[in-house]
């Protein structure tokens, strides 16, 4: 069975009480009453044929609704404990996460019933000071953070 691969953007900000970055929810009744450890960068699946950073600024716009710009700090790759392969970068920007749109997908819930529902791949997101975002990203990621603190120290 192939590699599952993905790739995401970390958007960062520098504000007063320093570096902040924007982590999603995943959306779906599993994901509902669950934070720490939950939150993700904005990522998704990695197409045929297409570059991981291409891929990376694809799903950032599908799970925000945002565009974004570089440059673009490598943050090199990871492995969830799933087994799935995150490629991420990071880049420096600012918006108002309430107004931010993902698309939905379809989940079957409850598991093994049948039924389907569709959920919004990502039901919010927020910009976290660095040290509470270790606590809520999925505990893999936090490598990440740790990368873009190094990079930008």
């Amino acid at each position: 069975m192939p590699q599952k691969e993905s790739a995401g953007l970390v958007m960062f900000r520098r504000r007063l009480g320093g570096l902040e970055v924007l982590l999603g929810h995943p959306g779906g009744p599993f994901w509902e009453t669950r934070s720490e450890g939950a939150w993700s960068i904005p990522k998704g699946g990695i197409h045929a044929g297409e570059e991981p950073l291409q891929s990376a600024i694809r799903e950032f716009f599908e799970e925000t609704g945002l565009q974004a710009g570089g440059p673009f700090l490598p943050l090199g790759q990871i492995t969830q404990r799933s087994g799935k392969i995150v490629h991420a970068w990071a880049f420096e920007g600012d918006c108002d996460p309430s107004t931010l749109v993902s698309v939905t997908t379809t989940t079957e819930w409850p598991p093994r019933s049948g039924k389907f529902i569709e959920v919004p791949e990502i039901d919010r997101s927020a910009f976290f000071p660095i040290d509470e975002a270790r606590a809520k990203i999925n505990v893999a990621q936090a490598e990440f953070l740790a990368r873009l603190e190094q990079k930008l120290a």
